[in-house]
């Protein structure tokens, strides 16, 4: 019987030796060479602790405030899909953890069960992740049904205008579930010769040309906060002020994305040097 785990690493080599490996590989992998999967982590090594001694840790309060809500540690569940490839009840699972731990849950647009679902589950802070669709009225239903469902902010994500070049994900042939929230609404059988079909189905189906110029659209929408994710840049967070984001999440998509890009932890210096009462910012 398998150790059971006391850290993240305890988890991934316990997912090792569950999941199929094509699953597994989908989860852990990066993008082309997975440079900036490997430098995420080896940023943090990278960092030490200067610690003060004899102060009172008798009493010790990790809670914190994320866009008026109240949460009991500045960690929140970020966007993943295809939760049900490693679990069989996927999202409603990690809300249901979500909601016990009382932290905020991003639901991914890619999600394995509908948003209707997770948020009947339990009673979890909820945030939807957004990519926009190149049929913007599939977009706006989707928007549409989070704020009927109670979810409290849109996550739009900007650093995916095409999908990673994710090679695991392409010499295994990755066939992954249709796509729940899209079920009548979008086309997601693609069958692709070569590769992934999540690839395929990603590059035909986003909005390539969506810019700083359609945020007014999609606010225009929704009365929801929009918090822009995939940011890097100093020059990128300033735009996100100008179009009227509630918040910005730096990222880099875990590395999965475009690869030779910064780790995420290294740029927060330079993204947080902005006037930071007009703004909410989020690390992933």
């Amino acid at each position: 019987m398998a150790e059971e785990p006391v850290n993240v690493n305890g988890f991934r080599e316990l997912a090792r030796q569950t999941l199929p490996k094509m699953y597994y590989d989908f989860f852990t992998g990066g993008a082309e060479d997975q440079y900036t999967l490997k430098e995420n982590e080896e940023a943090f090594h990278r960092i030490t602790i200067q610690p003060r001694i004899l102060v009172d840790m008798s009493s010790i309060d990790l809670s914190t405030m994320v866009l008026g809500y109240s949460i009991s540690m500045p960690v929140m569940i970020a966007p993943t899909s295809r939760h049900k490839l490693a679990n069989p009840s996927g999202e409603i699972a990690t809300a249901r953890a979500a909601s016990t731990c009382n932290t905020i849950m991003v639901l991914s647009i890619s999600s394995t069960c509908t948003l209707e679902e997770v948020a009947a589950c339990c009673n979890a802070v909820r945030f939807f992740q957004l990519c926009v669709y190149k049929r913007r009225d599939i977009t706006a239903k989707l928007v549409q049904r989070a704020e009927n469902n109670g979810y409290k902010a849109i996550v739009l994500t900007g650093d995916s205008p095409r999908h990673g070049r994710r090679e695991a994900d392409i010499k295994n042939k990755i066939i992954i579930p249709e796509l729940k929230n899209v079920e009548g609404l979008l086309s997601t059988k693609i069958v692709a010769d070569k590769g992934s079909n999540l690839d395929a189905l990603a590059n035909q189906t986003r909005d390539p040309s969506f810019s700083w110029e359609d945020i007014g659209w999609l606010k225009s929408i929704t009365k929801l906060p929009i918090l822009i994710k995939g940011l890097l840049t100093h020059e990128d967070a300033l735009k996100a002020l100008e179009v009227g984001a509630a918040g910005i999440i730096v990222s880099n998509h875990g590395g999965r994305q475009l690869d030779y890009c910064p780790p995420t932890i290294s740029v927060l210096e330079e993204v947080f040097s902005l006037p930071c009462n007009r703004i909410s910012f989020f690390y992933l």
